[in-house]
């Protein structure tokens, strides 16, 4: 990677400004109730409050993608401004978003879950692919990994963007199913194909 900055002045502006614009936007009336109510100062600083936990959420999932992209912790220190090891020690996942070392599952009398890892940005669709031709949908997934549980016809999955709102919405009139919240940048769909009668592969 080279020393030249990867967003452009604009760029950051754009974000920036986006990001203010949203914080004051998204409470209804916060932005008029500032000129009168004292009130709506406390309103903007837990607003505030949700949108740096919001942004710090994302760039920890970013971080992740960029590991998982095949960057060293070295890069994404330089993006980042820190040394390798401050990067390392402030992103590593100790725990809530690690791959669980066994499927999670509904129970023993609910569907058999499985766990696909290591996983990586360009990976992750075609081992989804595979296993949605064999009858598995994926029901969970985090850095490194995808969890996929069993059933008696293939499916289909697909990920878009977290920005491309509009793309979403026809999705779903589509039939595409989201899948949790997403993992930034993506969102992911899955959507049942006709049955094969056939469970999925053990």
């Amino acid at each position: 990677m080279n020393d030249e900055p990867l967003l452009g002045p604009e760029e950051i502006t754009r974000i920036r400004e986006g990001i203010a614009a949203t914080v004051l936007a998204a409470p209804e009336g916060l932005a008029d109730s500032l000129e009168h109510d004292p009130a709506g100062y406390l309103r903007l600083v837990d607003a505030t409050r949700v949108g740096a936990e919001e942004t710090s959420r994302l760039l920890r999932e970013a971080v992740q993608g960029a590991r998982a992209a095949g960057h060293s912790w070295d890069t994404v220190g330089r993006v980042l401004g820190v040394s390798r090891q401050a990067a390392q020690q402030r992103f590593t996942d100790k725990g809530a978003n690690a791959a669980p070392p066994h499927p999670t599952g509904p129970g023993p009398d609910g569907p058999e879950r499985r766990v696909l890892t290591p996983l990586t940005a360009f990976n992750e669709m075609a081992a989804l692919a595979e296993a949605g031709r064999d009858g598995w949908h994926l029901v969970g997934y985090g850095a490194w990994f995808h969890e996929v549980e069993a059933s008696e016809h293939p499916w289909e999955h697909c990920r878009v963007t977290l920005a491309a709102g509009a793309r979403h919405r026809r999705m779903e009139t589509e039939g595409w199913i989201p899948v949790g919240a997403g993992w930034f940048p993506w969102r992911y769909y899955k959507r049942p194909l006709p049955p094969t009668g056939r469970p999925g592969k053990r």
